[in-house]
């Protein structure tokens, strides 16, 4: 008898054991790189912070397909090498059937190679345009960031009907900010607008006040500044003890409200091109977007009593556009990358719709321009 008890005891063991694995291996993996730590953790961790919501509120409903929905999330600190290490683990080890991030355009253009050659579906997180063009060379790489190009034409754009002709423009090193350096030359001269300095930094600077003399010298009516870094919150403060009154436009990455909170009451009256996330109180009830939009910014505040922000907005419809494929087409990557070039859906950053020659599926339309007043971010109204 004793035989018998201990035989049926292993048997049970072995049947809970075979299930667990079963679980495991029946389930849809995929991979997220995303900077929690280091220079960008403003944008990984709001990014890492909504993708475990969602993936809770998925397997809390069933999963996909009667699937769970497996995340396996790696940090990359900001730094190439380590992203391009995280993707081939995600890949290798992981077994990943797509990829979401990384946070950065640097980052995200150092997977490239590695997603391409690996054939597997990446949607970045990050905006540079080239992430995503040339379409025939990037077959495998999609993007849920607006275009930085999109972000300068509306710059440009509001430049433009109040008459300013001659800018001065600032930016960082990175990868974000060498990109929107290329793209501010670049279309600049579409606008008739005449750069008339243009300043560099370190991501690490702490004091903008030698480049800020040089274009306050240079007779520039406006200063760009194109960053992601805490330089940000530093050239309104040093602005404001040169006593510079010329207007400051930042670039879409300054949409964060602790950039804002972080440069007190120099921020006010700064101008950026932004989504809608940071100003959804504000839009009419018929506006597409506005239902995902306060969904997304209550959940989010709920969870993790903290502001929400656009970059948490691009994990949340990278994630989204993932689950849907799966959901279509299962977890066959060459099927989810043919699934993702179908996609239209309304989402945190825009109203996307993917194509063979568009990875980002956003235009110029789906930002607004915003400015800080009384230290929040509110629609700018002329």
């Amino acid at each position: 008898m004793k035989r018998m008890i201990l035989a049926m005891c292993v048997c049970v063991m072995m049947s809970f054991s075979a299930s667990a694995v079963f679980a495991e291996t029946d389930a849809y993996h995929v991979g997220c790189v995303f900077s929690i730590t280091g220079k960008a953790s403003w944008l990984g961790e709001p990014e890492r912070n909504t993708v475990q919501m969602i993936v809770k509120q998925i397997n809390d409903a069933g999963g996909i397909n009667g699937r769970q929905l497996v995340l396996h999330i790696e940090d990359d600190q900001g730094d190439n090498t380590r992203a391009v290490n995280a993707i081939k683990k995600l890949i290798k080890k992981d077994k990943v059937c797509a990829i979401i991030g990384p946070s950065l355009s640097g980052t995200s253009l150092a997977g490239v190679p590695v997603v391409t050659q690996e054939q597997i579906p990446m949607i970045s997180c990050a905006s540079a345009a080239k992430i995503t063009t040339p379409a025939e060379e990037r077959k495998w790489i999609f993007k849920t960031a607006p275009n930085d190009s999109d972000a300068a034409r509306n710059i440009f754009a509001h430049m433009n009907t109040h008459n300013i002709h001659k800018v001065g423009i600032m930016t960082d090193s990175t990868g974000f900010g060498a990109a929107g350096r290329e793209q501010l030359k670049a279309i600049a001269v579409d606008y008739k607008i005449e750069i008339v300095a243009d300043e560099t930094y370190n991501p690490t600077d702490t004091d903008m006040t030698a480049p800020l003399i040089n274009i306050r010298n240079s007779g520039a009516q406006a200063i760009i500044n194109w960053s992601i870094v805490p330089a940000q919150s530093i050239v309104p403060k040093n602005m404001k003890d040169l006593k510079m009154t010329i207007p400051l436009y930042q670039s879409h990455g300054f949409a964060n409200i602790k950039y804002a909170e972080a440069a007190g009451d120099a921020a006010e009256g700064c101008i950026f091109p932004a989504g809608r996330i940071m100003a959804v109180d504000t839009l009419p009830d018929d506006q597409p977007q506005k239902k995902v939009l306060e969904a997304y910014k209550k959940a989010y505040e709920s969870a993790f009593k903290d502001h929400v922000s656009t970059f948490g907005g691009h994990a949340y419809d990278a994630l989204w556009i993932t689950a849907d494929a799966l959901k279509k087409v299962g977890d066959d990557p060459a099927k989810l990358r043919d699934e993702f070039e179908k996609t239209k859906f309304v989402g945190i950053g825009g109203v996307f719709e993917f194509s063979a020659t568009d990875h980002c599926g956003l235009d110029k339309d789906d930002f607004s321009i915003m400015t800080v007043k009384d230290g929040k971010f509110v629609v700018l109204k002329e």
